[in-house]
């Protein structure tokens, strides 16, 4: 039975994660309008370059959080993931209407959830499992298989998927980690895994997009501090179902933004996913 404590943090750790939603699809929508123009290596370079600029005078600060640093191995396996996760979805992301986008990036939850059973030993309940199992049909019928055409953007996505999953399970490992630490060791490395490629694919910018293109850093930088809180709060299988309300920004902004009108079905489909996500959230077990 979850404890009157564990509500409390998991409702802080619900606005977190909402926040970080918002932000993250003012970053992917600026990198939609511009991908295709940009190697994606480029873009997440930029995007970890500029954050680990903005966050320099809070390392200094916090200099001494780095002391002593444990699990350097989670930490590298987090960037990894986070790096090949990123670099993926920036790729897709320009390829696909942004509502699919992130319908398909739906069907993580449910391997969070078994990953934070298996690796992590936390006891996801069976409205939780209930609650993800309805948001994953109404990403089905969202997304509409029998009408999706294959893609390099369409494999990017999938790829997205496990690696974004690897992150979030990571992520949960190193919860007792200072936040500086986890943003630093974030930022830090995929700037340095990215540049090498980016360098080797770098496309030359036109002044009047630089700032544009750095906005996506500032944006995706704050974003990540968000997601750190969140997961420092709250419950892996609470937050991965949670995320299918990142469905109702997405769609919003594909309308407004890039004229993207989704089918009836998807409508449906998004339906069950908002109602799963409302019931998980709102409800409160007997004490």
């Amino acid at each position: 039975m979850q404890s009157a404590a564990d509500q409390h943090r998991n409702g802080v750790a619900a606005g977190w994660l909402l926040t970080d939603m918002a932000l993250n699809i003012w970053a992917l929508s600026i990198v939609k309008a511009l991908g295709l123009g940009y190697p994606a290596f480029q873009l997440v370079f930029l995007r970890a370059s500029v954050g680990f600029l903005l966050m320099l005078p809070w390392i200094v600060r916090h200099r001494r959080a780095f002391i002593g640093i444990q699990d350097l191995r989670f930490h590298a396996l987090r960037v990894g993931f986070s790096a090949v996760a990123l670099t993926a979805s920036f790729f897709a992301i320009s390829r696909l209407p942004l509502a699919l986008f992130t319908a398909i990036s739906f069907t993580r939850p449910i391997l969070t959830m078994i990953a934070a059973a298996w690796l992590l030993h936390e006891v996801i309940h069976r409205d939780r499992w209930i609650a993800a199992v309805v948001g994953l049909v109404g990403v089905i019928i969202a997304v509409d298989p029998s009408g999706l055409t294959g893609g390099w953007g369409l494999a990017a996505q999938v790829l997205v998927v496990f690696a974004a999953t690897g992150a979030v399970i990571t992520t949960r490992r190193l919860a007792a980690a200072p936040t500086v630490v986890m943003m630093t060791f974030y930022t830090a490395g995929l700037t340095v895994i990215t540049l090498p490629l980016a360098l080797i694919h770098w496309q030359p910018v036109p002044p009047h997009q630089w700032p544009v293109l750095l906005a996506i850093g500032v944006f995706a930088q704050s974003a990540q501090f968000c997601f750190l809180r969140a997961h420092y709060n709250g419950q892996a299988g609470f937050l991965s179902v949670l995320s299918y309300a990142s469905l109702v920004f997405s769609t919003t902004v594909g309308y407004l933004v890039f004229d993207e009108l989704p089918k009836t079905g998807f409508w449906f489909g998004a339906a069950l996913i908002i109602s799963a996500t409302l019931w998980i959230t709102l409800r409160r077990r007997p004490q």
